[in-house]
């Protein structure tokens, strides 16, 4: 199918964190889709609501209505990522976001879009209490989509068709957002879902790592800490958010490339 538009919705992992920047905005996984998709269809337009740090009811009544104002029936893209923010907090209630998660998947495939989803890696270098804790909260989540998907005429991409994103590699220095080469990669997995020209070697894994100094991870892992999980933890204690006064790159449909 050729579309006319691509809208995408979210939080950090669409927003685009921590890819290039460029013209002061994160490039991100579906800027590079949008440039392949305008290729083929000179009139495409492209919006991009998602904004870092949002949960997931943020999305679904924030991000959503405004999505629905550009829709046009199939060949409208949309891609729905939402939830992870969600499931990194203390309070996490998954039959709270389940419901939430399934009426936002409703509403856009009501609406005639076409829809994408996304399962998530749910394991993480490493061992003990918190990789434990990440996988048993993100395989439970990633279960929750594959249930919400059945129901719904929607197209879902498996993190598990790429083990090879759980490489650290392929993070940023947070830990938690890809870098430029995973936003890469998952740009072409996109469009390889969607049959159009992609790079087939994205599945190729990266060559074996090098066992880093003992020392120098140790210096490595005490300065992410420093730079970002101790601002997050104050955020939390604050009630605040990393998008907070933060609007989506391209809150309407512009003409893709600029």
């Amino acid at each position: 199918m050729q579309f006319d538009r691509f809208i995408a919705l979210g939080d950090s992992m669409t927003e685009g964190m921590t890819d290039e920047i460029i013209d002061g905005n994160f490039r991100g996984w579906a800027d590079r889709v949008a440039d392949v998709l305008a290729d083929e269809n000179p009139n495409f337009t492209y919006a991009n609501l998602a904004i870092r740090g949002k949960l997931l009811r943020q999305v679904v009544e924030e991000q959503i209505p405004v999505a629905l104002k550009f829709v046009e029936g199939k060949n409208t893209l949309v891609s729905f990522h939402a939830g992870a923010n969600d499931v990194l907090r203390p309070n996490y209630k998954p039959e709270i976001s389940l419901a939430q998660y399934e009426r936002g998947v409703k509403t856009l495939t009501d609406a005639g879009a076409t829809v994408i989803l996304f399962t998530v890696v749910d394991k993480v270098d490493g061992k003990g209490k918190t990789a434990d804790l990440w996988h048993q909260r993100f395989s439970a989540f990633n279960e929750n989509v594959r249930a919400v998907a059945k129901k719904y005429p929607v197209i879902l991409f498996e993190a598990k068709d790429a083990e090879f994103l759980n490489d650290r590699r392929f993070l940023a220095f947070d830990r938690l957002h890809m870098n430029s080469e995973g936003h890469r990669r998952l740009a072409q997995a996109v469009l390889a879902g969607l049959d159009k020209p992609h790079d087939k070697n994205w599945r190729d894994p990266l060559p074996p790592v090098k066992k880093k100094n003992k020392i120098v991870s140790t210096v490595i892992t005490f300065a992410w800490m420093i730079t970002f999980v101790l601002p997050w933890i104050w955020r939390r204690i604050r009630g605040k958010s990393s998008g907070d006064g933060r609007s989506g790159k391209y809150e309407s449909p512009i003409r893709w490339p600029k």
